[in-house]
């Protein structure tokens, strides 16, 4: 299949149809030419054309109403115009109505290809706007957070309510819980999704760069500071400011901060001249603010105004049902960033995932995984995984809600279940996935009276 751009020419002079068409096919591109623009509409709906190069004065439907067509076919079609020099006045018309670029009659050869080379360049733009886009929305939509314990529907259902006020969120967590993807979610969610989303971990840097960060400087304001900075604060106007670890931040930075969050403006470092900005504020932390404002560690004012709504994302330990559902996911992404095919789980590594506390959450699970997939052969065993995990394997954790352990039967029974509904019930990937013939997962099934 030849992958060459389609650049369709609309031209109803002959010999400058034929100039045209054999000038771009010389320089690598596949061409279409049409003697008018109602042939040039049909080409345009029947063929994936990159480029659209139309004469403005044709018989007939002129060059701007067959802009104005193209256009409705599809807002972003590349249209460059070729108007006579004495008609440029007609030219930027045309540029009003949406076309790329325009070029003058006659024309230098480097000119017209460059026009062209630059619509193509724009089209590629266009295609990576739209492509990360949809990564966007597959990585930001709720779906893509991995779980369905009741602790995390609860965390969900909090999230849509919030998702569409401007209110102020304090994301509370163990580390490794999930915090920023939350807090992407909610600005991906929310009416302020085309605007910045900007993050920074107040955790990482020392107060003055901190400083110098959120709020800006000028021009030399101190040592380095060549040129004048926005912050992030004002970087992301008409968006989201994500601060994470925001428990870190000194007594000092506190007060500032809490001036930002009330009055909506800053102040630069190196000027006195505040400057209004408008954005959204969502915080996280590990800590227990709470007990840092008893301790007398955070300034209890400024909690309160990051405090309106709170999210309490839960441990992984606290919602052990998830973690096959996590596991899979995790070996699905290892698998194809490595390009090869997904492995299955042995049941006994599944036992030691499920009972293992997973201190570092969520976050700890998908370093555990690439590393068991890396190390492992056609399944993920025992041995593949981290000795901390495996070490669990020997101590049954888990425990249904009566207190009793689980039997190695019922933790078989709940990973077949789990499989099955994480393929929907498509028995013969469930297998696959299992490692097992057809046969032998319905003998275990028929066995847990769960066909």
């Amino acid at each position: 299949m030849d992958m060459k751009p389609l650049i369709l020419i609309a031209e109803d002079e002959d010999l400058m149809r034929a100039i045209i068409s054999r000038l771009l096919e010389e320089s690598g591109y596949r061409v279409a030419a049409a003697a008018s623009a109602e042939e040039a509409l049909e080409i345009f709906a029947a063929e994936d054309v990159a480029v659209t190069l139309t004469d403005i004065r044709m018989a007939g439907m002129d060059g701007l109403a067959l802009l104005d067509r193209v256009k409705d076919v599809d807002s972003e079609a590349l249209v460059v115009v070729m108007t006579a020099y004495s008609s440029v006045d007609s030219a930027v018309a045309a540029l009003r109505k949406g076309a790329y670029d325009y070029v003058t009659k006659p024309f230098v050869n480097e000119d017209l290809l460059q026009s062209v080379k630059n619509a193509i360049r724009q089209r590629e733009l266009f295609r990576e706007n739209r492509h990360l886009r949809r990564e966007l929305d597959r990585r930001y939509s709720f779906s893509e957070i991995i779980g369905t314990s009741e602790a995390l529907q609860q965390v969900f259902r909090l999230v849509e309510k919030v998702a569409a006020t401007n209110t102020n969120i304090l994301i509370q967590g163990e580390s490794g819980t999930g915090k920023e993807l939350i807090a992407r979610a909610i600005h991906h969610n929310s009416a302020r999704s085309d605007r910045p989303f900007v993050a920074i971990n107040c955790g990482a840097l020392p107060e003055t760069l901190l400083e110098s960060e959120l709020f800006g400087h000028t021009k030399g304001a101190f040592t380095g500071a060549v040129s004048t900075r926005a912050g992030l604060f004002r970087s992301a106007e008409g968006g989201t400011v994500f601060l994470d670890e925001i428990g870190e931040i000194t007594p000092a930075m506190q007060v500032r901060i809490l001036r930002a969050v009330q009055e909506h403006e800053v102040t630069p470092v190196g000027s006195s001249a505040p400057v209004a900005f408008e954005a959204r504020i969502i915080c996280a932390t590990n800590r227990n603010l709470e007990r840092e404002v008893t301790e007398g560690r955070f300034r209890e004012d400024l909690f309160y105004r990051l405090n309106v709504i709170e999210l309490h994302l839960p441990p992984l330990r606290e919602r052990r049902e998830d973690v096959p559902l996590l596991a899979r996911h995790f070996i699905t992404r290892t698998a194809r960033e490595q390009g090869q095919v997904e492995k299955p789980i042995e049941p006994a590594a599944m036992s030691a995932l499920i009972n293992y506390a997973w201190p570092g959450n969520v976050r700890e699970l998908q370093n555990a995984i690439e590393r068991a997939f890396t190390l492992s052969g056609d399944a993920i065993d025992l041995d593949s995984l981290p000795p901390r995990v495996r070490d669990a394997a020997s101590h049954e954790t888990v425990r249904d809600p009566d207190g009793l352990r689980p039997t190695l039967a019922e933790v078989e029974r709940r990973h077949l279940l789990e499989t099955l509904a994480s393929v929907n019930q498509d028995k013969a990937r469930a297998a696959n996935i299992l490692g097992i013939d057809l046969s032998t997962l319905y003998r275990k099934l028929k066995r847990y009276d769960a066909v």
